[in-house]
């Protein structure tokens, strides 16, 4: 049989043009270009990279005059799927030929406060392959974005691999990694943020932490793509020197890498005061040579004792009592139609039904 050749892919690590929509989808574009240029296949940008990702809450009261600023700001420049940002992003994906998961705010259509913290698939073709909303926001988004749903909870089919894909901290749910394990994908896009807060682990030491583990259970490829901090972000977020002297330390943002199937490190961690590329070679053959060991979610797995049950249903946010019962009590007061009245005398001379054998 012959082998086939390995995919070219690559993280991109960078900061967008802060809570600025055209010029970070710019800047989103030139790396697409530049990928099509180097021959990549896929590429993955950082969490919220279009416009920007609420990073102020770790330094500004949630209450304050600017922080509320910056979230209206968030939302003014947040992005709608099927607008022109998203046009003009498919449109470089099929100049360029690359495959392309990225990390934008999405809203609503037609809505003035909702949005969703989004991975957008865009395949090599300029088409919308499907998206992912974060199911649970963490920390300070709780305050700007809602939590998506299980109809997004899906790998994509890019033609020559399935991607899947998960956001920050849900690169650690185990039912969510599980769920998506299922549905067989060869390579899992996770996007991470500029950066955590002054009191969690550096980023770098998590990310590694989790997608070496989440390669581990579902046998693919990891690519973490992680955001980086820029001057513009500091002086719009950093409250004091302190804030300033951790949001320019390396070592607390970025660390973008890439892991193989057998969860070994094969590219990174990418220092967080670099920008650019981080790029391997993958050899989609060892997803089949790893679960051959352990499928945890096919032969190394025992449905009879375990399952997993995932709502793929949207709930909406109005329902209309009564809505039936009103149309009802229309039909009843409305005049008779000599036209609607069944005839009896037609129905007797059609020919029987023959008996049906269950």
């Amino acid at each position: 049989m012959k082998k086939r050749a390995p995919l070219r892919a690559a993280a991109v690590q960078a900061a967008p043009v802060f809570l600025d929509r055209d010029a970070s989808t710019a800047r989103a574009i030139d790396y697409i270009e530049q990928a099509g240029e180097r021959g990549l296949d896929l590429i993955v940008f950082p969490e919220g990279f279009i416009p920007a990702h609420p990073v102020w809450y770790h330094f500004i009261p949630a209450t304050s005059r600017k922080a509320l600023d910056m979230a209206a700001q968030l939302f003014e420049n947040s992005v709608e799927i099927g607008g022109p940002m998203t046009d003009a992003l498919c449109a470089a994906a099929r100049a360029a030929g690359v495959n392309v998961v990225i990390g934008v705010c999405e809203r609503r259509p037609n809505t003035s406060g909702t949005m969703y913290n989004t991975q957008l698939f865009i395949d090599r073709n300029g088409r919308i392959a499907g998206k992912h909303q974060k199911l649970m926001p963490t920390v300070g988004e709780r305050l700007v974005h809602t939590g998506g749903w299980g109809d997004t909870l899906h790998a994509v089919d890019f033609g020559p691999v399935r991607v899947s894909g998960l956001i920050c901290g849900e690169n650690s749910n185990p039912l969510a990694i599980f769920s998506l394990s299922t549905e067989s994908a060869q390579v899992h896009a996770a996007s991470w943020p500029n950066h955590f807060s002054k009191n969690e682990h550096a980023m770098a030491d998590v990310v590694l932490m989790a997608s070496r583990s989440l390669a581990y259970k579902a046998n693919c490829f990891v690519i973490n793509a992680c955001g980086t901090v820029s001057e513009r972000m500091i002086e719009e977020v950093a409250t004091s020197d302190s804030d300033r002297e951790f949001l320019r330390a390396p070592r607390h943002s970025g660390g973008s890498s890439i892991v193989d199937a057998n969860a070994m490190v094969i590219a990174g961690p990418m220092p967080g005061n670099q920008e650019g590329f981080l790029e391997a070679e993958l050899d989609l053959g060892l997803c089949v040579h790893s679960k051959l060991v352990h499928d945890y979610s096919g032969h190394y797995n025992r449905p009879d004792v375990f399952t997993l049950r995932v709502s793929r249903r949207v709930p909406g946010y109005v329902e209309n009592e009564g809505a039936d019962e009103e149309h009802a009590q229309a039909e009843r007061a409305a005049p008779a139609d000599p036209a609607s009245k069944p005839d009896y005398k037609s129905a007797r001379n059609r020919p029987r039904a023959g008996k049906t054998v269950r």
